[in-house]
């Protein structure tokens, strides 16, 4: 009995860490002025939350968090980052924008929906305890998931990522011929 309250104990602990840093990376990510700090504080969080992950179990998807998006996307936006400099002007410059203050009430006022539909629709189901079979999240699972139910959005979303990363390399050739520089043969 004590053994399984140290263990509870420590488990809050654990989570009550991850989900601080978790909020304070978020902050400073969207805070800091320098966008290598900003990258940095972005990897912090997506630390943290492949720790809330483990948390919940999903073995699967705190290490693709950490394989996939601390490691490889994060390596790109460092790259990018280098590769702009910080030469290049901030959007926040003069302040917001009446577009900014509007797409913060539309995020506001869409989260707000969101937490409304999910109240309704739940309607006290949240409250009880539904049985997870063995399966799920494991990567059999989602493997399975991926290559039958959903392969067509899972191959158009391997097609927009490499149209994505096409469009990069062609819009950073343009710049650099337009800023004088001869590219390399």
């Amino acid at each position: 009995m004590i053994v399984a309250s140290v263990g509870n104990v420590l488990v809050w602990a654990v989570w009550v860490v991850a989900a601080f840093a978790c909020l304070g990376s978020g902050i400073a990510v969207v805070s800091f002025s320098n966008p290598f700090y900003s990258a940095l504080a972005l990897i912090g969080n997506l630390g943290a939350l492949a720790v809330l992950y483990l948390l919940l179990s999903a073995e699967f998807v705190a290490a693709a968090q950490v394989l996939v998006y601390a490691g490889a996307v994060m390596v790109m936006f460092l790259f990018v980052i280098a590769y702009i400099g910080p030469h290049s002007e901030s959007p926040w410059m003069g302040g917001p924008s009446w577009q900014a203050v509007g797409a913060v009430l539309a995020a506001g006022a869409l989260l707000v929906e969101i937490i409304v539909v999910i109240g309704l629709k739940a309607s006290g189901h949240l409250a009880h305890s539904e049985r997870v079979g063995a399966a799920f999240g494991s990567p059999a699972e989602i493997g399975r998931l991926f290559l039958t139910d959903h392969l067509l959005a899972f191959e158009i979303t391997s097609i927009v990522l490499l149209v994505a990363a096409i469009g990069g390399v062609i819009l950073g050739g343009h710049s650099r011929r337009a800023a004088g520089e001869v590219p390399p043969l």
